[in-house]
């Protein structure tokens, strides 16, 4: 037998499930059943004159299935939150091994022309300066 719980946490599955079994119910009849496993099974007798062993055991075994689709759901999501988070650590491999070969080849070439590099270096904060104030004295 379903439990309070397993309808009311399918519930909007399950209201779907039990609208094709039983189209005569309306949305408003279920909303008001809203979960209540004793409620639901009385309006499904209600309305399709069924007998309480019946209905009941239609109703388990599609609250069953809801479960079942969303294990298989969360299991599915979990799968892949771990397939993210191996395709995220192997670029961040990749972005950090490109980051360092830069590191490494700029450091080279600092070595190679020091003069060169220094003169760089002042030039691109020399122009740094000049456009941050510019952007603070336009303000």
């Amino acid at each position: 037998m379903a439990t309070q719980q397993e309808i009311a946490g399918n519930w909007n599955q399950l209201k779907g499930m039990l609208r094709e079994k039983w189209g005569q119910l309306t949305d408003d009849e279920l909303q008001e059943a809203q979960g209540d496993y004793d409620q639901l099974v009385g309006l499904i007798q209600q309305k399709t004159g069924q007998g309480k062993a019946k209905v009941e055991k239609i109703v388990n075994e599609l609250s069953d299935q809801c479960s079942g689709v969303l294990e298989n759901a969360k299991v599915m999501a979990h799968e892949y939150l771990g397939q993210a988070g191996e395709s995220v650590n192997e670029v961040a491999g990749q972005v950090r091994e490109r980051m360092g070969d830069g590191y490494a080849e700029a450091e080279n070439l600092v070595k190679r022309r020091p003069v060169e590099s220094v003169a760089v270096a002042f030039g691109t904060g020399l122009i740094a300066g000049v456009i941050v104030g510019l952007v603070f004295r336009s303000r």
